[in-house]
Order: structure tokens, then sequence, then C-alpha cells
């Protein structure tokens, strides 16, 4: 592999592993400590399911594409 293909696929992993983190510790915060804290009703908490279930399908995609790279290279 070349210097450019490497980079490229580090940097995609770091960049899915970050959405990852930064979905769980949001998701997490909102349901446990944020949410009940305003009181928000479980319609609201389901948004911030679905938000978090859109962050995760995002970086399974993400997740499939850098698979791809790896085998292309």
């Amino acid at each position: 592999m070349d210097k450019d293909k490497d980079q490229a696929i580090a940097r995609k992993g770091r960049h899915i592993g970050i959405v990852i983190a930064v979905t769980m510790v949001i998701w997490l915060a909102m349901n446990l400590f944020i949410g009940p804290a305003l009181g928000l009703t479980a319609r609201h908490a389901l948004l911030f399911d679905f938000a978090a279930l859109a962050a995760f399908i995002y970086a399974g995609v993400n997740i499939f594409q850098l698979w791809r790279m790896r085998q292309d290279s």
C-alpha cells in the first residue's frame, strides 16, 4: 500500500471511532442525566434513541466502506 492510502484508511478509522464514541456518550448523557433532569417525556427519549441509531447506521456504512478500502489495497 502506498502512504496516501494508508493515511486515508487511518483517517477514516479515526473518524468512525470518534463518531461511535461521541454518539454513545451523548446518548447515555441524554438518557441518564440530562433528560430526567429536564423532565423530558418518553417521546423525547425515543427521539434521542433514533438519532443515536442513525449515527450508528452512519458508522456502520463507513465501516463497510473502510473494509472495502482495505480489500482494494
